[in-house]
């Protein structure tokens, strides 16, 4: 190993201390999640070069236009996104935030994604800011359906209409309860811990103005470091573990 390799390493370890000290030293610690915490479980990310808008133009598959005039387009890219989670589940990085949860290190998650890993993983506080893949109900009358109902292209049983997963499509609004509960989370929050996400939609990308807390970033692309205290590019579930084995437990 060069020298220059044995400082870098030198430096992320006082790094993975530094993050290590903040997280003990909280007294309210929020982790704010994107697309990029679950790429290592098997899940494309959006904008990245192999992400899963690669080829596809998102306003005109992911949006209300298309659910509403384009239903067939709409439903065969869900339908996708839906069987591809089948053959997915949550990394270690997963299990430690919800251990983390546990023991009284982090109080909530917010996250933009809607694979519901949090909550399969163990973590009982999360704000879906996106809503959720694995729920489902009508266009028209948002009665609930299931998941078969909706992979086998049936219609809804009280009015007739076609069905969809309950995520927030391009037009539509955020969840009110969830994205103000979200808000105020934040707002308490003296450390806020963000991971895998670009920071471009809004208007999720604006609640790391919202503390006056401390901030990590965790995401492959730190474009926006320069609003953070502590910034990482390591692998969401390597890091995560480090800073847990070596330091939290320590």
């Amino acid at each position: 190993m060069d020298i220059q390799n044995k400082e870098r390493d030198i430096r992320n370890e006082d790094k993975l201390i530094e993050f290590a000290k903040l997280l003990k030293s909280s007294k309210y610690t929020v982790v704010l999640t994107g697309a990029g915490m679950s790429t290592e479980s098997g899940i494309p990310d959006f904008r990245s070069k192999d992400g899963l808008w690669r080829g596809i133009d998102p306003m005109k598959v992911a949006c209300r236009e298309a659910l509403l005039n384009d239903y067939d387009i709409f439903y065969e890219f869900y339908k996708m996104r839906v069987n591809n989670l089948e053959n997915c589940k949550p990394h270690i990085g997963y299990d430690i935030l919800a251990k983390w949860e546990k023991v009284g290190l982090i109080k909530s998650i917010i996250t933009q994604n809607v694979d519901d890993f949090h909550i399969i993983a163990g973590n009982k506080k999360v704000f879906r800011v996106h809503g959720s893949i694995n729920e489902f109900s009508c266009v028209d009358c948002g009665k609930s359906a299931t998941k078969d109902m909706f992979i086998n292209k049936l219609k809804c049983h009280k009015c007739g209409s076609d069905l969809r997963p309950n995520v927030v499509l391009f037009g539509e609004n955020l969840p009110e309860k969830e994205l103000n509960s979200a808000i105020e989370e934040v707002q308490n929050s003296d450390l806020l811990i963000v991971i895998g996400t670009s920071l471009l939609v809004s208007p999720v990308n604006q609640l790391i103005h919202m503390t006056n807390g401390k901030k990590v970033y965790v995401n492959n692309d730190t474009s926006f470091s320069h609003y953070f205290d502590l910034t990482f590019s390591e692998n969401v579930g390597e890091l995560l573990h480090a800073v847990d084995r070596f330091h939290i437990q320590n």
